[in-house]
């Protein structure tokens, strides 16, 4: 098992596991939420505050989290202001971001080496501190839904009710919202900018096809996740693929292989 000679390895592996850990935690919500273009919307975001890190010289990870946390705030006051329907507010975000980052890579000389491990995922570029930074902020992602598990189970089923009753709600979705944004900028050194939506959607989606109750579905997506992130590390290792592309491939694999038995 000469994959474990190579301290790469061992930190892209670490960093894969805590980001397929949390990844699904966050993505229940969102999808039950009918929130899904969210993650993907904060993808884009990200990759303008990549650009914005290498156009500066600041550490990308950094920016892309600054960059994500403002977007994800300004997304959820249009959606809440009403003045902005909720998918047109991530539309908005999603091509302003992505023609801001255009116009900046351009002013940085076009496209290089270092983008395209952001773009799509390089585990080889995953060093001890971001592993560090990765497990920082996902402890705290974990305490943040730990704490507010109740909150957030009302208004992901019934956000009316939840209204009525006095909770918090528009505080509970702008916490919602700043946790995806966590989770897409940790999860880009290991499935890239391209990829992030699809390591928060497909784990939650297949779970769900199996049809148990909240809390089981959780397990499956973290099983499914963890799953198909450790083995699509080690395929694409042996194999010379790309890790983030072999991750997602090996998600759907799971998702229809499930599909298929439980509608037959």
């Amino acid at each position: 098992m000469n994959i474990f000679h190579y301290i790469f390895i061992l930190h892209g592996l670490s960093a894969g596991i805590i980001v397929a850990v949390i990844a699904p935690l966050v993505g229940i919500f969102l999808v039950l939420k009918h929130y899904s273009l969210i993650a993907d919307t904060l993808a884009h975001v990200s990759l303008a505050g990549i650009a914005i890190g290498l156009l500066t010289g600041i550490s990308p990870v950094i920016t892309s989290l600054g960059a994500t946390v403002i977007a994800s705030l300004g997304v959820e006051r249009l959606r809440t202001s009403k003045t902005v329907y909720g998918e047109s507010a991530l539309a908005l975000f999603l091509s302003g971001s992505l023609a801001l980052a255009i116009v900046l890579l351009s002013l940085a000389h076009g496209f290089n080496t270092n983008l395209l491990n952001y773009l799509f995922g390089s585990i080889v570029t995953v060093t001890i501190g971001d592993v560090y930074l990765i497990l920082g902020l996902a402890v705290v992602v974990v305490i943040v839904i730990s704490l507010f598990y109740k909150e957030l189970l009302y208004i992901t089923f019934d956000e009316e009710a939840a209204q009525v009753a006095g909770m918090p709600v528009r505080k509970m979705n702008t916490l919602l919202i700043i946790l995806s944004a966590l989770v897409v900028s940790l999860a880009i050194p290991i499935v890239g900018v391209l990829l992030i939506s699809a390591l928060v959607v497909i784990p939650v989606v297949a779970a769900l096809q199996l049809r148990k109750n909240f809390v089981r579905t959780i397990l499956f997506a973290e099983i499914i996740s963890i799953f198909s992130v450790i083995a699509g590390i080690f395929i694409s290792f042996y194999f010379d693929l790309s890790a983030g592309g072999t991750i997602v491939l090996l998600m759907l694999a799971i998702f229809f292989i499930i599909y298929i038995i439980k509608h037959k």
